[in-house]
């Protein structure tokens, strides 16, 4: 089983160029994960809502249209869907949908952005506790992959200019340190699983400084696993040849 995660940066402009063609052919996924979709389900074309043979399952934007807005598209029927975590300030930002399959729960979630000012960050922090609690609250179930967008490099292996970005949303002590927590909880970072030392290997680029071309990125998005899951991870790669967005899409194989 291939699972596929990315933000997208907007659905609907995957639709020009051919980006979303070049994705499934080049991915190849059994169930893909989209963040920052930037749509409603009914505004996206028929044939990328539910075409080539997948089920998709939106969690859209409430607040304003055009932002945030997460996705899981799976040939594999879900044994049931979640939308948020059920509280209202995080869940009408549309930035987490989860299915349940047989031998896992699957997280796909747009972490929020600390940006503008402390009030976001603090959002943001309270966003990454709450999803925590809710994940350890599935897994006391079943093993837990969650996978997205974290808006956070952990160590300075994880971008290309650490020491610039020490003072910088994405790279903060706080920020850094919920990962550290997350790993301390029995969550496993499945790329670093394989390649613990590999540098300039980014999911990230400025596309106004066209820092792709020089690779000049961060590493901010994730599969996490469940510790206890861990015997069924075979492969975690980063696709970053695959364009038509700011990040590329990175996926895990599993033997099930």
């Amino acid at each position: 089983m291939k699972i596929v995660s990315w933000n997208v940066n907007g659905i609907r402009s995957l639709g020009k160029n051919g980006y979303w063609e070049a994705f499934l052919k080049g991915t190849k996924p059994d169930i893909f994960c989209l963040q920052e979709t930037k749509a409603h389900p009914e505004q996206v074309p028929d044939a990328m809502r539910d075409g080539a043979g997948f089920s998709s399952f939106f969690s859209s934007s409430q607040v304003k249209k055009g932002y945030s807005g997460v996705a899981i598209y799976s040939k594999i029927e879900p044994l049931s869907v979640i939308y948020g975590m059920g509280i209202r300030e995080f869940d009408q930002e549309g930035r987490l949908v989860g299915a349940e399959y047989e031998d896992f729960w699957l997280l796909n979630a747009y972490f929020p952005n600390g940006g503008q000012g402390p009030e976001r960050l603090d959002y943001k922090m309270r966003f990454y506790d709450a999803f925590l609690a809710f994940a350890e609250k599935l897994r006391e179930k079943k093993p837990v992959i969650f996978c997205g967008d974290v808006n956070t490099a952990h160590e300075t292996i994880d971008l290309a200019r650490p020491k610039e970005n020490e003072g910088n949303t994405g790279f903060l002590p706080e920020e850094r340190a919920w990962i550290d927590e997350v790993m301390r909880a029995g969550y496993i970072d499945s790329f670093r699983h394989f390649h613990p030392t590999l540098a300039h290997a980014y999911t990230y680029w400025d596309m106004k400084t066209h820092a792709r071309d020089r690779n000049i990125g961060w590493r901010i998005d994730y599969f996490f696993i469940a510790s206890e899951f861990m015997r069924h991870l075979r492969k975690a790669e980063i696709h970053a040849d695959i364009h038509g967005s700011d990040h590329c899409p990175l996926s895990i194989t599993l033997a099930l």
